[in-house]
């Protein structure tokens, strides 16, 4: 469920700012000069929507417009075949992920959300707070840029531009270009889909370049970051099982999880899913130590079928498992640092045959989806990590990019691979949204446009065409509000 602080806050915002407008409106000493100052300044209010409209921007765009004619010819033309493909292209994830969402409906296979391609993202529910000023800053630019192609795209196609805006609709923020609709009506079909595809085509360009940044930051931070050497912790969650004086600290380089290498963040997140999925290992000691270090405890057994020896509470000591010839299920409680500590990685007892040292692989007898991890992050002691691998994936932040310069700040290029990740997903989703054949939005227009152009000359009355594009817009609308409100309902209810 959608948080109530949340909603308390949302709703209360927009009840405050629509009652001081409808107060100051029905002022008979302030109506006149508070309806002058929105008019002034391009604004309006309504239920759950503030918009702000101007024409300070309109010299500029005409500049854009009117600059290399041929080029931006090719320009929008290209995006034109990109927005029918993605009209296309729409439909048919938006079917896909239809049907995903009801195979996770009927299933209950939690895993299926992860495979779908668009999700519904409600700020505060399936979006951290923490995230919330990447999200709508990304949706702003990525609504800015697709409201910059259509006004260039009507400029060059002489069309008369009245004014840019930006608008927040409950929370969302959004822009929106004001053209003359005679002179969209009077230019040819051919020329109304340049306009009408600069949108999800520039959206497309913007989540291309934000990748290109993405795949090249190292080389762009590289004279003040390198790369490659481990992953540098950033932040440390207070209630984290890696938070304490044997735990994590900001600016630690972390190089292994195990027996696992880690040069950057991508392998942290892939060591933790191994050691999540596989069987805890084993660290081998020698008979000597074993016999050294252990000390008689009472057996017993959890709920969950696993033992545990150690009967002392004790924070430092862990019960191993290990086996030798005669029995192969015995059990010691020893000291975790020491048995861990200088010790080599096992699965069996053959893997500590060395020197003819009698050796055995002890094992860690934890709960299911417990696991001891060793993490290194010299020149720090190692720490030893009891708990689900996953606790640890979600409580503490790295980044690939260490410093070379202490004044240097460790957060930039989180920051940057952030929100360059945003501005992909948002503006591709703004993208694949705005091109579904749908009432109210890009691809009604895309559509129209296109039988127009294409179907003239096979459904010559225009009446008939119109039906067969009212149609279509019927079946994409129930389509997207399908989509919506089934991703809705998973995200919120369930």
């Amino acid at each position: 469920m959608i948080p109530v602080p949340v909603v308390v806050t949302v709703l209360g915002g927009w009840c405050a700012v629509y009652l001081a407008d409808t107060l100051l409106k029905s002022s008979n000493s302030l109506k006149a000069s508070y309806e002058d100052w929105l008019l002034t300044y391009g604004l309006s209010v309504s239920p759950f929507h503030l918009r702000w409209q101007t024409a300070l921007f309109n010299r500029q765009f005409y500049s854009w417009g009117r600059w290399k004619p041929r080029f931006l010819y090719l320009w929008f033309s290209m995006g034109m075949v990109f927005g029918i493909v993605a009209m296309f292209g729409s439909v048919i994830l938006l079917g896909k992920t239809l049907l995903q969402t009801l195979t996770q409906m009927l299933t209950e296979a939690p895993k299926a959300q992860n495979d779908r391609m668009l999700q519904v993202v409600v700020p505060g529910v399936n979006l951290p707070v923490s995230q919330l000023t990447y999200f709508f800053s990304a949706i702003l630019i990525s609504g800015v840029i697709h409201e910059v192609g259509h006004g260039v795209a009507a400029i060059r196609e002489q069309v008369r531009f009245n004014g840019f805006g930006i608008f927040i609709f409950i929370v969302y923020p959004g822009a929106f270009v004001d053209l003359f609709t005679t002179h969209l009506q009077l230019i040819s079909p051919v020329q109304q889909l340049r306009i009408f595809c600069a949108g999800v085509w520039h959206n497309f360009v913007l989540g291309v370049a934000s990748f290109m940044v993405l795949f090249l930051l190292p080389a762009i931070l590289f004279p003040f970051y390198y790369t490659g050497v481990g992953a540098l912790v950033t932040e440390v969650a207070e209630d984290s099982p890696a938070n304490g004086p044997r735990g994590l600290f900001v600016g630690d380089l972390v190089t292994n999880l195990q027996d696992c290498p880690v040069y950057n963040v991508e392998d942290w997140n892939s060591c933790l899913g191994d050691i999540s999925e596989k069987s805890q290992v084993g660290y081998c000691v020698s008979a000597a130590t074993l016999q050294q270090l252990s000390f008689p405890a009472r057996v017993y057994r959890r709920l969950d079928g696993t033992v545990e020896c150690c009967s002392n509470n004790s924070l430092t000591d862990i019960c191993f498992s290990y086996s030798n010839k005669l029995d192969n299920h015995l059990y010691a409680c020893l000291p975790a640092r020491k048995v861990i500590e200088a010790s080599k990685v096992c699965r069996t007892n053959m893997d500590c045959h060395k020197d003819f040292v009698p050796s055995f692989c002890v094992t860690p007898s934890l709960e299911n989806q417990t696991r001891l991890i060793r993490v290194k992050h010299p020149p720090h002691i190692d720490m030893l990590y009891v708990g689900h691998p996953m606790h640890l994936q979600y409580t503490v932040s790295l980044s690939s990019f260490v410093p070379r310069q202490n004044f240097l700040s460790i957060d930039l290029p989180v920051v940057i691979e952030t929100f360059c990740k945003y501005l992909i997903s948002l503006s591709g989703a703004l993208a694949v949204i705005n091109a579904v054949p749908c009432f109210a939005l890009d691809g009604q227009w895309i559509l129209n446009s296109f039988l127009e152009a294409t179907l003239s000359s096979l459904i010559v009355e225009k009446q008939n065409r119109e039906l067969v594009g009212f149609l279509i817009l019927l079946a994409g609308s129930a389509l997207l509000a399908a989509n919506v409100a089934l991703g809705l309902w998973l995200v919120t209810a369930r």
